[in-house]
């Protein structure tokens, strides 16, 4: 049966949504209940349909859609079929929504007669994801789609941003639409914080002996992160940043920066946060360190610059919020910060401080015969070898403490971490969507042996589009995480070990180029070959964890049970 070319269908009319509200990429797998859209981007009639790329899992590809959507503060986009392809959308989006990244998920759904019958595929898809997500519709009228797509799409760009989620009906995406598709709403445009309440703030941090700025996930945007490093190239604040945090402060003011926290207390950010009479938090919030774990005993003075309300709980009491553009409200504030200084007692307690920062960072030396590498000898092995304009995703395990800790960022949302679910699984996947964001950059991604396979599926994926990534495995045969922090709670460990995997072979499987640092003195050899090679190269570094013990020092013991 030929289709009828000059009808414009319901998968049309998400076509053109996307295409108005400026997608560049979705990210998907297709299947029968979706698959006219899928058509319809592999073969547009809209000739800005957005690329389609194809990926080898749905969970990857809403890691990828999430990835977009923490680069660029702008929704990326997941297109999935129905059933398994929507249930498998849910670890990703979980992740997106804790972790404030815009994402919009469409995906394929039954005919509407079958919706209530127990046919195949049929599930209550909305019910499944909306505990997961900001936003979650099912299309009912074809007419609608496009209002339901701007409104799913203006939910996950608001604050806090995270995932949303549009079902669409088999029937609905092949019926006939002829409503034109809406434009994107301008967002509200905010105005700084009060006035006086800025003043009062500039009065009570001159007031202050070490007032510091505790820089979070709303913090990391183009033009916050800009007045921050103008407010802190003239007053010379103090500064830590959370692990989303990483890269606001830049090169030229890293006498300022005293390291990120997160996980454990027990940092140099920590003992400053400790010792601050006020802490200023800006774009903070508590799922990438919650208060109770700085503020134990909830006595800190916290003043909140944010775009939304603050969570508060018995750890987190702000004497008062400044609520608007973060942006806006700190160049308000600037010039009545003109000429401060701190007290000269807490300029010697911070320089004692940055040395005691800086001598952490300091690998041991490497023997002759060693084979496995310290974790801060590969962490200054990468530092040597990331430029500013590179991104670094990393995923989760104990590497992921390390790099947190040690790894040093310039540029925010250039170092990524999964930081309020803590997913394993994602470096992969945010690689690739930040190789495709930013093109002329080298791309690093680094993971653990057990996290690497849980999205490696997609390396083929980054070969196809031959994209330029070094993924660095961190290799010791364990759940490491799990590991050493099972043996600080019963002295041993637990369902953690697992059989080992030749990753060069099975990166050449691939398509990819395969490296293994032999020894330990090859780690630098080996990564300049990485470097210079064209296209996916996977690097595996077997480690040496046997330092992790002095990871769980002053753990926190609701954190170990």
């Amino acid at each position: 049966m030929t289709e009828d070319k000059g009808k414009r269908y319901g998968a049309d009319a998400i076509i053109d949504s996307l295409v108005n509200h400026d997608v560049k990429y979705v990210f998907g797998v297709p299947g029968a209940k979706i698959d006219r859209v899928f058509e319809r981007l592999e073969h547009p009639t809209n000739e800005k349909a957005p690329q389609l790329i194809i990926t080898r899992h749905e969970q990857n590809a809403a890691f990828m859609a999430q990835g977009i959507g923490r680069i660029t503060g702008k929704p990326g986009v997941v297109l999935t079929t129905s059933g398994p392809g929507v249930s498998n959308l849910a670890t990703g989006l979980v992740t997106a929504t804790a972790e404030g990244d815009p994402v919009l998920a469409i995906s394929g759904q039954v005919q509407r007669t079958d919706l209530l019958r127990l046919t195949h595929q049929s599930m209550d898809n909305v019910a499944l994801l909306a505990p997961v997500t900001k936003y979650a519709a099912e299309v009912q009228e074809p007419e609608n789609i496009s209002e339901v797509i701007a409104n799913a799409y203006q939910e996950a760009e608001a604050a806090k941003q995270g995932a949303s989620f549009v079902s669409v009906p088999q029937d609905v995406t092949d019926s006939e639409v002829k409503t034109a598709p809406i434009a994107p709403m301008p967002a509200p445009v905010l105005g700084p914080a009060s006035p006086v309440e800025s003043t009062l703030l500039a009065q009570r941090i001159k007031t202050a002996k070490l007032p510091v700025l505790l820089l979070g996930m709303r913090a990391s945007d183009p033009e916050t992160t800009k007045s921050i490093r103008n407010l802190v190239e003239e007053t010379h604040l103090p500064v830590v940043e959370t692990f989303q945090g990483a890269g606001i402060i830049p090169r030229e003011l890293e006498d300022d920066f005293f390291g990120r926290v997160g996980l454990f207390r027990n940092q140099p950010g920590d003992q400053l946060l400790k010792h601050a009479d006020l802490v200023i938090a800006v774009g903070y919030d508590p799922i990438e360190y919650e208060p109770r774990n700085w503020n134990n005993e909830g006595d800190a003075n916290i003043i909140v610059i944010d775009s939304m309300r603050a969570e508060v709980d018995k750890n987190f009491q702000p004497e008062r919020e400044l609520v608007g553009d973060i942006s806006q409200t700190l160049d308000f504030l600037l010039p009545y910060m003109k000429g401060f200084k701190l007290p000269e007692s807490s300029r010697e307690y911070l320089d004692g401080l940055q040395e005691k920062l800086k001598l952490r960072d300091e690998p041991p030396a490497v023997t002759e015969n060693q084979v496995t590498s310290h974790p801060l000898s590969i962490i200054q092995a990468l530092q040597d070898r990331v430029t500013d304009d590179m991104t670094v995703s990393v995923d989760v395990g104990s590497f992921y403490i390390w790099m947190a800790r040690h790894f040093r960022s310039y540029n925010p949302r250039h170092l990524l971490f999964s930081n309020g679910m803590q997913t394993l699984g994602v470096a992969l996947p945010w690689a690739i969507s930040a190789a495709l964001v930013r093109p002329n950059t080298q791309i690093v991604s680094v993971s653990g042996d057990g996290g690497f396979l849980f999205s490696s599926q997609d390396l083929e994926t980054a070969v196809r589009l031959g994209l330029n990534i070094v993924h660095i495995i961190w290799n010791d045969g364990h759940y490491d995480m799990v590991k050493f922090q099972e043996e600080l709670k019963y002295g041993k460990s637990a369902g953690v070990n697992f059989g080992s995997v030749d990753f060069v072979k099975y990166a050449e499987s691939f398509g990819a180029t395969g490296l293994r640092v032999e020894k330990a003195q090859d780690l630098e050899k080996v990564l300049d070959q990485a470097f210079a090679t064209e296209g996916p190269v996977v690097v595996d570094i077997p480690v040496d964890y046997s330092d992790n013990k002095e990871l769980g020092k002053q753990i926190l013991e609701d954190q170990l049970h």
